[in-house]
């Protein structure tokens, strides 16, 4: 059985911060591409793509994280995630690597300013923390 510190995570960033999704919620990792916009959706819905046939909604994460918006750059990449029975793409700034954690902690309070109620924890890599997102938590949210 997989423990919670054996479990592998994508990580990925967000402004300056650094976060990670659990790679069994991860369908896949695209590039940037050409979304298009949806009148009269929620503001941190972008639009939908059309993934080999299939349309998918997409997120802006820095708007779910009450970040500023910006530029979308070569590193910029869309996560296609598995969310209730559906696939749902959320924009991040880059993907950073495949990682386990040595130390996870529990989130008590707010993290960088966004609510701990967003994170499963604080996984602690070679140097750095990193926010370990609860997606039901971020993308039921209005």
């Amino acid at each position: 059985m997989e423990t919670v510190l054996q479990k592998q995570y994508v990580e990925f960033g967000v402004d300056h911060e650094h976060y990670a999704i659990p790679i069994s919620d991860v369908h896949e990792i695209i590039r940037m591409q050409e979304i298009t916009e949806i009148p009269s959706s929620r503001h941190y819905v972008k639009g939908i793509i059309n993934l080999r046939g299939k349309i998918v909604p997409v997120l802006s994460l820095r708007v779910l994280l009450q970040m500023e918006e910006v530029t979308h750059t070569k590193h910029t990449r869309i996560l296609v995630v598995h969310h209730q029975e559906e696939s749902l793409g959320v924009i991040v700034d880059n993907v950073n690597k495949v990682t386990t954690f040595s130390d996870i902690q529990p989130a008590n309070g707010s993290i960088a300013g966004i609510s701990g109620s967003f994170f499963n924890g604080v996984g602690f890599s070679s140097s750095e923390l990193v926010g370990i997102l609860r997606l039901d938590e971020i993308l039921l949210r209005d």
